[in-house]
């Protein structure tokens, strides 16, 4: 009877163990499975901020170099662009991490929404992001490069692609936005040096950040009676778009 009994409590002390062995194995893997969680949402968390200041970095160097353009027609009509470029405006990029971005398909969706080509009437359509009809912006690429490529001699260590549109200020009245501010009936049009830049930035883990800003070319006045007038440009609104 003693050896029965003591036979039971040997089986069940051995369900219990693999009964505990299981636990601890669930326990362990839940474990490993929310370590790997948080890396991985750490990882977005941090491509995301990167992108942000990806994007903010291509802006600030689009009006560096628009500071020094004298007529933002030619700037609008994509027959000048920033000295920062890769290559023609136009077909694929490889990003750091193996996908690709086509350069014509974001164009097509900042201008339209579409990935395809836009027609007129597709961007003189008036929607809840574009809603000024036929003067919405016509984005030409002005600037556009992998980041790390813009510090020049200094080095910058990033993995992101980056690109600055502009278009014509929508709040002109010319109905062209082609021209920077055409005069109306011989009167100055109120939009004249005012200009849209768009920046968006493409990196690992499909961060994608844009950010859009309106800039206004203001005249400085002389320091001294022989000087002679400079200009600035000063950002007069600034937003992240989703």
């Amino acid at each position: 009877m003693s050896m029965s009994k003591s036979g039971s409590e040997r089986g069940v002390a051995l369900v219990i163990a693999v009964m505990a062995t299981s636990l601890m194995l669930a326990l362990g893997g839940a474990l490993i499975l929310l370590s790997s969680s948080e890396i991985a949402i750490a990882a977005n968390f941090r491509a995301a901020h990167e992108a942000t200041y990806a994007a903010d970095a291509v802006l600030e160097r689009a009006l560096a170099d628009l500071q020094n353009v004298p007529d933002w027609t030619a700037v609008l009509a994509g027959s000048v662009q920033s000295s920062f470029i890769d290559g023609p405006p136009s077909g694929t990029r490889t990003l750091i991490d193996g996908p690709t971005i086509d350069l014509d398909q974001i164009t097509n969706l900042a201008a339209c929404q579409k990935p395809t080509l836009c027609s007129d009437s597709d961007i003189a359509t008036a929607t809840t992001e574009r809603p000024w009809g036929i003067n919405n912006p016509r984005w030409a690429l002005y600037a556009f490069g992998p980041l790390e490529n813009m510090g020049g001699s200094q080095m910058i260590h990033s993995s992101f692609y980056v690109l600055a549109f502009v278009g014509d200020d929508p709040s002109e009245n010319d109905n062209d936005p082609a021209i920077d501010g055409l005069e109306i009936d011989g009167q100055p049009n109120p939009g004249r040096g005012i200009i849209l830049i768009r920046a968006e930035a493409f990196g690992p883990r499909n961060a994608h950040k844009v950010l859009e800003a309106t800039v206004a070319r203001i005249e400085m006045p002389p320091a001294a009676p022989d000087d002679q007038i400079t200009t600035a440009l000063r950002v007069l609104a600034w937003r992240q778009l989703r």
